[in-house]
């Protein structure tokens, strides 16, 4: 039987994510974590093929750190250190963009709006000291998926740039509207921590 099976089951054969409360640093954690030197090296490295490698390697670790916190246990930190991490992986991929001057800011701005909107939103709760956090939907999983094609499109060089930028931008905007639709019934304390 493997080491890490071993580690994820209890004596009783449950998951550790289902027996025990919630880990101070997990394995999910541990790829999220990988996500912010990469968000540095980007910006640093020329080459574009490195800088493609560096995406998938972003793009692998947000793809494989739920599913791991759900297998083998979620940490408290693993839900503030996620969305923070996607974030600046983003901003600062976005900032080579806009320094290329291959997109105007608003175009920008339109592809991270759904990242600035929840950036601003959870700043009001943490500091209103009611920090929640929504379970992940569609649309916002979308958003991602078209931020990252423009990625792609901006290190290919491809004619399709500015409609991919366009197409995320509009995605953005349903995802915040589909967002803010159930925040009141879907929302849950950042951490675990019971709201009463």
């Amino acid at each position: 039987m493997p080491a890490w099976y071993v580690w994820a089951m209890t004596a009783d054969g449950l998951p550790r994510s289902q027996a025990e409360p919630r880990l101070r640093w997990s394995a999910a954690d541990l790829l999220t974590a990988l996500r912010l030197p990469l968000a540095i090296l980007f910006p640093l490295v020329r080459d574009m093929w490195v800088r493609i490698g560096i995406v998938v390697i972003a793009s692998a670790t947000d793809l494989l750190d739920g599913p791991i916190a759900r297998r083998f246990g979620s940490s408290r930190l693993g839900v503030v250190l996620d969305p923070v991490a996607d974030k600046l992986f983003m901003v600062s991929a976005f900032g080579v963009v806009a320094f290329s001057g291959r997109l105007a800011w608003y175009e920008i701005v339109g592809v991270l709006l759904r990242d600035i909107v929840a950036t601003v939103a959870f700043v009001i709760t943490a500091v209103s000291r009611r920090a929640t956090a929504i379970p992940a939907r569609l649309g916002g999983k979308a958003v991602t998926v078209g931020q990252l094609l423009t990625l792609l499109a901006f290190l290919l060089e491809s004619r399709l740039l500015h409609e991919l930028a366009w197409a995320t931008a509009a995605v953005g905007l349903y995802a915040i509207w589909d967002y803010s639709r159930v925040a009141g019934r879907e929302k849950r304390p950042v951490g675990g921590a019971d709201p009463s």
